[in-house]
């Protein structure tokens, strides 16, 4: 028996390279709203969930919404296709669904923003339940989407594993209750998930593929 027969992944630096994509349009949004970003590391940006970062800049609620709405128009139309999957994820995904595993998303991205994103790539057909957040702010950061996925009726009963590469998707793991595992091909790094103490880090898809399709009572080592 496997120890886990559910995973929930999360999206950018995780199953997709989407730096390129979500730097040209922050870029734009803070250019558009009078923003020097000269001196801003716009990369710890990928990942945690717009407004939280929007937030950084602006104080006014009524800005973080205009903000988060310039950026999601002009990620549609552009930022959206100017992403690709990382090495060896969709035979990760393969082998996993293979095994019969529960597969579900639980990303920062609103479903809707991600839905496409993953049929334009090829991998939606592997997921189960395509988790994400709301397009307003009643499920809005990772936690709020994991608890969400979890909800669901495929994952009563279902021994949980988050996967990600950022310290919100550890912490959302935490908050839940869940193991997490975490990829250091990603934009976290092992120094910014390691004091989540995940049950895992793994540095390529094979190697956190093969670690999940394990014995449950074979040792863990990451």
């Amino acid at each position: 028996m496997l120890k886990y027969n559910a995973i929930l992944f999360d999206v950018d630096g995780t199953l997709i390279d989407s730096a390129p994509g979500i730097l040209h349009t922050l870029e734009e949004v803070f250019h558009t709203m009078g923003v020097d970003t000269t001196n801003v590391n716009l990369r710890r940006y990928l990942g945690p969930p717009l407004r939280k970062s929007f937030g950084e800049h602006f104080s006014d609620k009524a800005k973080i919404e205009e903000a988060a709405e310039r950026y999601r128009a002009s990620y549609r139309e552009k930022g959206s296709h100017e992403c690709a999957v990382f090495p060896g994820v969709p035979e990760m995904l393969r082998r996993l669904k293979e095994a019969g595993l529960v597969l579900c998303t639980a990303t920062s991205k609103p479903t809707r923003v991600v839905t496409p994103i993953l049929e334009e790539q090829g991998l939606a057909e592997y997921f189960d339940f395509i988790g994400g957040a709301s397009m307003d702010e009643s499920r809005d950061t990772k936690t709020a989407v994991v608890r969400y996925v979890l909800a669901q009726p495929m994952m009563q009963g279902k021994r949980v594993l988050m996967v990600g590469d950022r310290r919100d998707d550890m912490q959302g793991a935490v908050n839940c209750g869940l193991d997490a595992a975490a990829v250091l091909y990603g934009y976290g790094g092992r120094e910014e998930v390691a004091p989540f103490a995940p049950v895992f880090m793994a540095a390529d898809c094979k190697e956190l593929t093969d670690w999940a399709l394990r014995p449950a009572d074979e040792p863990s080592h990451s």
